[in-house]
């Protein structure tokens, strides 16, 4: 084929490719044109997740009629006119792109109307062909509707994920970016439905609690560091808060929503040594620095950015959030001898380890007149009779096995425990109506993910039913959870969502069962009395696969006696 220059739709459809990724990235570029337009409110409509239709609408500067047309085409913007104005970028948009980009993929509509204008005027753009501009009554400000997003590029569609899966999308960044701007008054509706709405009185902690809800809101903990060149401030989370991956560590500079892993790094290196492997902290960060510090230049998106003295903005960062983390959170220290560990040995005759002995929802051998029997030892997948020993740490049950020694973690134990439970009631889960309604607020992003899974969960045993805009009423839950938290069960379904659940991956339900489970579990630092010990021990022995919890992490160590003489120089010295 001869090399020849490409048609003007089919160039516009590619540069597209890199601006609209999904209905998220429509959303984005509108908001932030309206926010460059100094918008004081700023609406969002969406149907279809996005692929019907997306409107904002805002009440900022507006367009003259006579630069509509213009507005739709490549390269054309009111932002620089020059190449040194590329060195100190102060405004969000700037490539000229996202209008037209836009265009070219959907069917686009632009009405405007500056407010010192008469009235106002529109023009379309139909798959990158620009229609007559018109005049039409508009209030002041700007509304965009695209419909029929990817309409001329299927294969685009094709790629989309669920429609709850976009819509989630649309929601996490329409509350961070009223959290970055909580001067401006955001609304959001999806499907008919409000989902979102900030009164724009500048209080952050107040949009937050949109973000998340109102306790985490009132949970986070504050940033602000020292003015200087290099500014920080914002929320993160305490350290018994966390998520088991990066997808709530959130990182404006300059207003902009950016994807820095340099920013995650310097977080993470400030919570060293405070959260366990593999947890992550809440952050939502704001960072302003001279615009020449930082290159927005990089990616179509501008959702990556390169700083001019990149350690200086990692030390920054670094240094206000374990300033933050210090004042509400100071270390804890540790007596080096004990090193905050004591055993707890069954006493001769027992007694409740507290006052009050935690519901784990476990039966005792009272109230059951048949309690599991013990099984004798699998090959690789069993465990043989164990006697209880103690608790050490309030985390571990340490038995004696005709073996050797095990030391057996009590939340991974009793998630096993409760699974199999789940899963051998399965065709018939019994459902216990609570004596009062648990009501339980979720942010937007997890309304969407809890939507589509209300039907599984009734099929589990769950009554939940909405009460409000991203609220929801806990009536009912399974029998074999009753003692547990009813809020803390649902939200098991919504956080931590990407969790690594590979053994359960192709089952929707089993999937589930094994979040809630994990959740309603008795929790590491929880003592249990000697009885509850000894029954999570036996239920754990009847279970089919005793040694891992169900998303396949160990429930026990084995402690050969073999090893253990080793160890005390009684066998193999010389």
């Amino acid at each position: 084929m001869p090399i020849q220059v490409l048609p003007d739709e089919l160039a516009s459809q590619i540069a597209a490719g890199e601006v609209v990724e999904r209905p998220a990235s429509v959303v984005k570029e509108l908001l932030e044109n309206a926010l460059d337009a100094g918008a004081s409110q700023i609406s969002i409509r969406v149907l279809g997740a996005g692929q019907e239709l997306i409107e904002v609408s805002d009440d900022g500067r507006g367009i003259p009629a006579d630069e509509l047309p213009l507005a739709l085409q490549r390269h054309a913007t009111s932002k620089l006119s020059r190449v040194e104005d590329l060195a100190a970028i102060r405004t969000l948009g700037f490539r000229g792109e996202a209008l037209a980009a836009l265009g070219s993929v959907g069917r686009l509509t632009l009405i405007s109307r500056p407010s010192d204008s008469a009235g106002g005027a529109q023009v379309q753009a139909d798959g990158g062909r620009l229609g007559q501009l018109q005049a039409t009554p508009a209030a002041p400000g700007t509304v965009v509707q695209l419909a029929d997003l990817f309409f001329n590029t299927p294969a685009r569609r094709k790629f989309l994920k669920s429609e709850p899966t976009e819509r989630r999308h649309i929601s996490t960044l329409v509350a961070c970016y009223a959290l970055a701007y909580p001067q401006v008054r955001f609304s959001l509706e999806m499907e008919g439905r409000p989902t979102l709405h900030t009164s724009g009185n500048g209080d952050r902690r107040e949009v937050l609690s949109v973000l998340y809800d109102a306790h985490m809101a009132r949970r986070m903990l504050q940033v602000d560091a020292p003015p200087g060149a290099i500014q920080v401030e914002g929320f993160i989370s305490p350290l018994d808060v966390t998520r088991s991956n990066r997808s709530e560590m959130t990182f404006f500079v300059n207003g902009r929503w950016v994807h820095d892993p340099a920013l995650s790094s310097a977080v993470l290196q400030a919570y060293r040594g405070m959260l366990m492997v593999g947890r992550f902290p809440l952050v939502v960060l704001f960072l302003q620095l001279p615009p020449e510090m930082v290159d927005v230049n990089v990616h179509p998106t501008k959702a990556e950015v390169r700083f001019a003295d990149r350690d200086a903005v990692f030390s920054a960062l670094q240094r206000a959030v374990r300033r933050a983390l210090l004042a509400y959170s100071p270390l804890p220290t540790l007596e080096p001898v004990q090193a905050g560990l004591a055993w707890r040995p069954l006493p001769v005759q027992p007694e409740p380890l507290m006052e009050e002995p935690v519901s784990l929802g476990l039966a005792t051998p009272e109230d059951d007149e048949t309690p599991p029997q013990a099984q004798p030892a699998l090959p690789g997948s069993g465990v043989p009779l164990l006697r209880l020993v103690g608790q050490v740490g309030a985390a571990y049950l340490v038995a004696e096995g005709p073996d050797g020694l095990y030391l057996v973690d009590q939340h991974a134990a009793h998630e096993r425990v409760l699974f199999e439970r789940f899963q051998a009631q399965r065709a018939q889960i019994a459902s216990q109506t609570l004596l009062e309604p648990a009501t339980v607020q979720l942010s937007p992003a997890q309304a969407q993910l809890l939507e589509p899974q209300l039907n599984v969960l009734s099929g589990l045993g769950f009554e939940v039913e909405p009460f409000g805009p991203q609220t929801y009423r806990v009536r009912a839950i399974p029998a074999l959870l009753l003692g547990s938290d009813p809020e803390a069960a649902l939200r098991a379904v919504v956080e931590d969502f990407e969790e690594d659940e590979t053994p359960l991956e192709r089952e929707i339900e089993a999937r589930l069962i094994a979040r809630i489970c994990k959740r309603a579990a008795v929790k590491a630092g929880q003592s249990l009395s000697p009885e509850e010990q000894r029954q999570l021990l036996l239920d754990l022995e009847a279970c089919q696969a005793p040694r891992t919890c169900p998303h396949g992490r160990p429930t026990m160590i084995h402690l050969a006696i073999d090893m253990l003489e080793r160890q005390f120089g009684r066998r193999g010295v010389r």
